[in-house]
C-alpha cells in the first residue's frame, strides 16, 4: 500500500501524535501559560482525531496495513470515533484536579494506544496497543496526588496490571507455539484442536482478559486502584480502560463461537461479577467504590455476551460500552465540586443536590437510571442486547441468572437517586458563602452536558449508531 494511503488510513492516530508532540513543547513554557494552553490542545487534537474517524468512515476507506497487522474499516472508524470522543468529558474534568500539561499528555498517549486496537489483526499488535494505553495510567494515578493512598493505588493498578499482562503474553506464546500464527485467527484455530497446549493458551487468554477487567475473582484490588486516583482518572480507568479490554476480547475471539469447557468459564466466572459486584456495591458510602464495584458488575454483563453468536456480539458490546461510559461519564462529571477529595467522594456530598444544583441532580438521575438498565433510558437498550445475544445463542438459564443478578444492582443506584431528591443538604458539603468556586467547575458542567446529549442520542436513535459500527 502507498506510503501516502497509510499516511491517510491511520490520519486519527498521527492527529493524537501531533497533539502529544505539541504539549511536550508546550510543558517547556510558563506554568501558568502552559495549563491555560494545554486543555484546549488536547481537546483539539481529540475532536481532530474524531472527526477524522468520521470523516474516513463516510469514505467507506477499507484498507489492509502492513502485511495484515492492522485492518480500517468504515466500522472500524466509528468505534474509534466513538471511544475517542468519550475522553472529551474527561479531558473537561480534568482542569478541577490537575495543572500544566501533563495530564492531557499522558492521556493522548493512553488514547493512542487504545485507537489501534479496535483495527489490529495480530496478537503482538494488540499486546504493544493494550500497553501503550495501561502504562499511562500508573502515572496519571499519582500524578495529581490528593490522597495518601494514590501512591498505594497506582502499585496495586501496577501489579494487577503487570500479572494480566504477563498471563496474556504467556497465553499468545502458546497459541503461536501451536498454531504458528500471531495473527487474531489463532484463536479460532485453536478452538478446534484437542492440544492441551492450545486449550491452556486459549483459557490463559480468557484470564488475562479477566484480570484485565477486574472479573471476580481477579478484582480485589479494583476499587482501593479506584478510591485512590482522582476523580477523572477514575472515570478513565472505568470507562476507556475497560473499553480496551473488551475490545482486544472481540478482535481475539472475531468469529469465534465458544464452545468446549470455555463456554463454563465465560459463563460462571462472569455471573459471579455479576452477582458480587452488585452486592458489594450496595454496602459502599463512597461513590468511588460503588462505582468500582459495579463496574466489576458491568465487566460480567459484558463478557456474557461471548457466550453468544459472534455475528451480533460486536454490536452488542460496543453499544453497551458506549452507553455504559456515557452514563458513568455522566455521573462523575456532575459530582458537586468540593475541595476536600474525601468529603466530595462520599455518598453524603449527594444529598440534596436537587436543592442547589436541580440541573445536576436531574443529570445523575438519568445516570443512574441508565447503569441501572431502566427502560427507556439507554442501559436498558444495551442490557436487552447482551442478554438476547446469550438466549439466542441457546443458554438461556445463563440468561435468567443474569437478569436475576442484575436486579441487585437497583438498590444501590436508586439509593444515588433517593439522596439526591428527599435528603436535606448535607452540612459541610457545600463550599463556605464567599469561596470562589474550584477552577474549571464550569468545564465539568460542560462535560456533563456532553454526556447528558449523548446518553439522550443513544436513548433516541440507537438502531443508527448500531447500523454503523
Amino acid at each position: 500500500m502507498p506510503d501516502n494511503q497509510v499516511l491517510l488510513a491511520l490520519l486519527p492516530e498521527h492527529l493524537l501524535l501531533l497533539g502529544m508532540l505539541t504539549l511536550i513543547v508546550l510543558s517547556l513554557g510558563r506554568r501558568g501559560v502552559v495549563t491555560a494552553v494545554a486543555l484546549g490542545v488536547g481537546v483539539v487534537a481529540v475532536l481532530g482525531a474524531v472527526v477524522a474517524s468520521f470523516v474516513l468512515a463516510a469514505q467507506g476507506l477499507n484498507a489492509n496495513l502492513f502485511d495484515g497487522q492492522l485492518l480500517v474499516t468504515p466500522g472500524v472508524y466509528v468505534t474509534k470515533a466513538l471511544l475517542l470522543a468519550l475522553s472529551i468529558p474527561v479531558l473537561l474534568m480534568s482542569r478541577t484536579d490537575f495543572e500544566g500539561a501533563e495530564f492531557p499528555l499522558l492521556l493522548l498517549a493512553s488514547l493512542y494506544g487504545l485507537s489501534l486496537l479496535p483495527s489490529a489483526q495480530s496478537a503482538l499488535v494488540l499486546f504493544l496497543g493494550l500497553e501503550m494505553l495501561s502504562v499511562p495510567v500508573y502515572a496519571l494515578i499519582v500524578l495529581a496526588m490528593r490522597r495518601a493512598e494514590s501512591a498505594e493505588a497506582a502499585l496495586k493498578y501496577l501489579v494487577l496490571s503487570g500479572t494480566a499482562s504477563a498471563v496474556l503474553l504467556m497465553g499468545i506464546a502458546l497459541l503461536y507455539g501451536t498454531t504458528g500464527s500471531m495473527q487474531v485467527s489463532a484463536v479460532a484455530e485453536a478452538m478446534t484442536m484437542a492440544d492441551p497446549v492450545a486449550t491452556t493458551a486459549l483459557v490463559l487468554v480468557v484470564a488475562a482478559l479477566f484480570l484485565k477487567g477486574a472479573v471476580v475473582p481477579f478484582h480485589g484490588w479494583a476499587p482501593d486502584t479506584y478510591e485512590g486516583a482522582s476523580v477523572p482518572v477514575t472515570a478513565y480507568m472505568a470507562t476507556l480502560s475497560k473499553a480496551a479490554v473488551l475490545v482486544v476480547g472481540l478482535q481475539l475471539f472475531q468469529g469465534v463461537t465458544v464452545q468446549g469447557p470455555l463456554v463454563q468459564l465465560l459463563a460462571v466466572l462472569p455471573l459471579a461479577s455479576i452477582v458480587w459486584g452488585n452486592v458489594a456495591a450496595m454496602r459502599q458510602n463512597s461513590l468511588r467504590r460503588m462505582i468500582a464495584y459495579s463496574s466489576i458488575a458491568h465487566a460480567g454483563y459484558l463478557f456474557y455476551a461471548f457466550l453468544g453468536d459472534p455475528a451480533t456480539r460486536g454490536d452488542a458490546v460496543v453499544f453497551y460500552l458506549v452507553t455504559y461510559a456515557a452514563g458513568n461519564l455522566l455521573a462523575f462529571a456532575v459530582l458537586p465540586p468540593h475541595g476536600n477529595d474525601v468529603t466530595r467522594d462520599t455518598l453524603g456530598s449527594l444529598d440534596g443536590l436537587f436543592r442547589h444544583r436541580p440541573m445536576a441532580a436531574a443529570l445523575m438521575a438519568v445516570a443512574m437510571f441508565s447503569l441501572a438498565g431502566l427502560p427507556p433510558f439507554p442501559g436498558f437498550t444495551a442490557k436487552f442486547l447482551i442478554f438476547r445475544t446469550v438466549v439466542t445463542a441457546g443458554y438461556p438459564v445463563y440468561a435468567v441468572l443474569g437478569l436475576v443478578g442484575s436486579f441487585l444492582g437497583l438498590f444501590f443506584y436508586l439509593r444515588v437517586v433517593q439522596r439526591v431528591f428527599m435528603r436535606p443538604v448535607a452540612e459541610g458539603s457545600l463550599p463556605a458563602a464567599g469561596q470562589p468556586l474550584l477552577p474549571g467547575d464550569g468545564l465539568s458542567r460542560a462535560a456533563g452536558v456532553l454526556c447528558g446529549v449523548a446518553t439522550l442520542l443513544l436513548t433516541l436513535v440507537p438502531g443508527w449508531i448500531l447500523s454503523r459500527v
